[in-house]
């Protein structure tokens, strides 16, 4: 059993705060409205935190929080969604997983639960598939962590290798958007990967 603190606590948030406690995971779920400092205190005293913010809010990040995150497993659950959702801000040179990972420089950063809908986070599902979830990190332990959360929830999750295959991750969600919204196949879609 882990200790994990949850950072936002909206679509995503929620949905992993749900999992996670069932999988039997000691869980806090916090908002925008609980001060910085209990936020901090919470980081302090937990084993893993995860990120479940708008990608914009990371660089706002209370420096009492970050501080916090100082040698921290971090899974980062964000994307760099532009405001109405169908494109990317980054991309390409650099990552929103990178991009994290230079906001939290005492932080180990793994990229997770960020390339499937909120509404799949429940079950790590579709109609009996098990959704693929790529993980990227640097830091081996962190990406193992996320991976073994990301098992215990249901998905087929893989080591996708170093942060910078975050550029690669996040396209992914995108392309979901765009098929589920921009094409009409709702948010009942997700990517499964098939072997040999």
């Amino acid at each position: 059993m882990s200790k994990i603190l949850i950072i936002g606590n909206g679509n995503v948030g929620s949905a992993l705060s749900g999992r996670l406690t069932e999988a039997g995971h000691e869980v806090t779920a916090v908002n925008s409205s609980v001060p910085a400092q209990e936020v901090a205190a919470t980081a302090s005293a937990s084993d893993v935190v995860v990120l479940a913010v708008p990608f914009s809010a990371v660089a706002g990040l209370d420096g009492a929080v970050k501080s916090a995150l100082d040698g921290k497993t971090v899974i980062d659950a964000t994307n760099p969604l532009a405001a109405d959702f169908m494109s990317l801000t980054v991309g390409h040179t650099t990552s929103g997983g990178e991009e994290v990972a230079k906001a939290l420089p005492g932080a180990r950063v793994a990229k997770a639960f960020n390339s499937v809908f909120a509404n799949h986070l429940a079950s790590g599902e579709v109609n009996g598939n098990k959704l693929f979830l790529p993980v990227a990190g640097d830091d081996e332990a962190a990406k193992k962590t996320a991976i073994d959360l990301a098992t215990q929830l249901g998905f087929d999750a893989v080591d996708a290798g170093p942060l910078s295959s975050a550029r690669y991750i996040e396209p992914a969600i995108e392309l979901l958007i765009q098929l589920a919204f921009g094409k009409g196949h709702g948010p009942g879609i997700g990517l499964t990967l098939v072997r040999g």
